[in-house]
């Protein structure tokens, strides 16, 4: 029989209703106090991202600074490495192919030293004396190094120091070393077979797919059609003429036949020289090749990327407006780009990469003189190709905290000479 609703269940009703409201606010309360230390925390980490990056610009602009004070001390050296494996086919290994060569490499290098240990002994008749030790190098410590002793296209060893709590990394890398973009928008009839066999052969290599290359390709003509790319250079001779204010003073108007008044005008000339013309050029195509004009987010998708090893086509272009290749300091690929406009490339890529790990060619003379039967090729080829770096760019990065600066330099170097080129903050 029911008895109806009693005091006491209106009593768990209410306590019922005073719990789901106590939970409901403890509920608004906790998300309340989250958002509030979420919004304290982002707002604390925004502004000591601002004050670490504020720091690392300062640090990276004062490495910039110093660089350039001390470019004129530098000199690249090119190093011999008759021994070693060539950095010229690195681009194309994966991580087991990279490192079955170190490992061949090591085999072969402790073969080597093994060999003389054994002769060294045989001297002294005691070849199993306890002292007679000999160290193996690990597999993780060999490096195959590039011309300049750093790995490939690195022309000195990397310099890192701290400034205050900011960590700076200096690296200068060879742009002569990089198959210049400039060769794609030559505008030489009699060119044009090379030039696009060329682009098509590095890109090829450098494992760029059909659909990249050909949008590559379009960006490059939009290039084109603002600036043109030139590889020979003449003196320009400027006239300037100016106009003369006439005063009436007497004796300095003269009359001409109609019995006007007349005044000859001033003419000035200004030769621009061909170092200036080149210099011009590099710095537009520097601008055009860094623009929104070329997307080079998509070139510098790594194909390969392990460890420290980083492989994309645009780490191997250059993008600054070099005109020559530098054969002692180019790897495969970029040679037989530059080789392609005399013909025989292939063979010419592979017969200069054999000989100059022993010894760098010093002109096109002693490049002749190695290779002699491909002397008319290299005539053909005398205007792209160089045997001294000139154009460098510096890359500077400097850390503090989770926040990074870095800057861009491109300089010409000949020399204690040295001109900049361009910059870029980042």
């Amino acid at each position: 029989m029911n008895k109806g609703i009693t005091k006491r269940d209106i009593s768990h009703k209410r306590h019922g209703i005073v719990l789901l409201v106590t939970l409901v606010l403890l509920v608004v309360l906790a998300t309340l106090g989250y958002t509030l230390t979420s919004r304290v925390s982002a707002d604390r980490h925004r502004k000591q991202y601002i004050i670490d990056y504020s720091k690392a610009r300062y640090g990276c602009d004062s490495a910039v600074k110093y660089t350039l004070a001390t470019l004129e001390e530098i000199d690249t050296q090119l190093i011999s490495r008759p021994n070693e494996p060539d950095f010229s086919d690195l681009f194309a290994l994966d991580e087991i192919g990279y490192q079955a060569l170190v490992e061949q490499w090591q085999n072969q290098s402790d073969q080597t030293k093994n060999n003389r240990r054994i002769s060294e002994a045989d001297k002294t008749d005691d070849i199993n004396n306890p002292d007679d030790t000999y160290s193996y190098y690990s597999l993780d410590s060999m490096v195959i190094r590039g011309p300049y002793g750093p790995p490939w296209p690195l022309a000195t060893e990397p310099a890192e120091f701290e400034i205050g709590s900011v960590k700076v990394r200096i690296e200068i890398e060879d742009e002569n070393a990089k198959y210049p973009l400039g060769w794609a928008l030559l505008n030489y009839p009699e060119l044009i077979p090379e030039t696009e066999a060329g682009l098509v052969t590095f890109c090829e290599m450098a494992g760029l797919d059909a659909e990249r290359i050909e949008s590559l390709r379009v960006e490059l003509n939009t290039i084109a059609e603002i600036k043109p790319f030139k590889l020979d250079f003449k003196p320009i001779t400027t006239v300037t003429r100016t106009p003369v204010i006439q005063t009436r003073t007497r004796g300095t108007v003269r009359k001409s036949s109609t019995g006007r008044a007349t005044a000859r005008p001033r003419v000035s000339r200004k030769v621009i020289t061909v170092p200036v013309q080149i210099s011009e050029q590099t710095t537009h195509f520097s601008r055009l090749f860094h623009s929104s004009l070329i997307d080079t987010e998509a070139l510098a998708r790594p194909n390969e990327m392990t460890g420290t090893r980083k492989e994309s086509a645009l780490k191997y272009m250059g993008t600054w407006g070099s005109r020559q290749v530098n054969i002692n300091t180019a790897p495969r690929h970029v040679l037989e780009a530059a080789f392609i406009f005399g013909g025989d490339e292939v063979k010419i890529a592979e017969e200069i990469i054999q000989r100059r790990r022993i010894e760098p060619f010093t002109d096109i003379a002693d490049l002749k003189n190695a290779l002699g039967s491909y002397s008319d090729q290299i005539t053909k080829c005398e205007p792209y190709i160089t045997m001294r770096s000139s154009l460098f760019t510096i890359k500077i990065t400097a850390i503090s905290g989770v926040a990074k600066a870095s800057s861009v330099i491109a300089i010409r170097k000949e020399g204690a000479n040295v001109t900049r080129i361009a910059l870029i903050n980042s």
